[in-house]
């Protein structure tokens, strides 16, 4: 999962990738999906599969789970108190 600040406000996008980090890389450059255009992205949460299957069924939950999206977002936020600085 990707958290980005943009205009005072936080976005989170749930994506799935073999090479999280030439992903990351590509959304921050505007390469990526349309929705993560623009803005600079920070990977707050990832986890590891043993196949794609699995990845792909997790990140629809994941994408749907505006809960659980929320809650890790905030435990991020709580554990990097200067995320909003270093953002900007």
């Amino acid at each position: 999962m990707l958290l980005s600040l943009h205009k005072n406000k936080y976005f989170t996008y749930v994506g799935y990738s073999k090479e999280i980090y030439k992903r990351l890389i590509l959304h921050n450059k505007s390469k990526g999906a349309k929705s993560t255009r623009g803005k600079r992205w920070y990977i707050i949460y990832k986890k590891k599969y043993i196949n794609k299957s699995l990845a792909l069924k997790a990140e629809y939950k994941l994408k749907h789970d505006k809960i659980k999206r929320k809650r890790i977002k905030i435990n991020f936020l709580k554990k990097n108190e200067n995320f909003y600085f270093t953002s900007l």
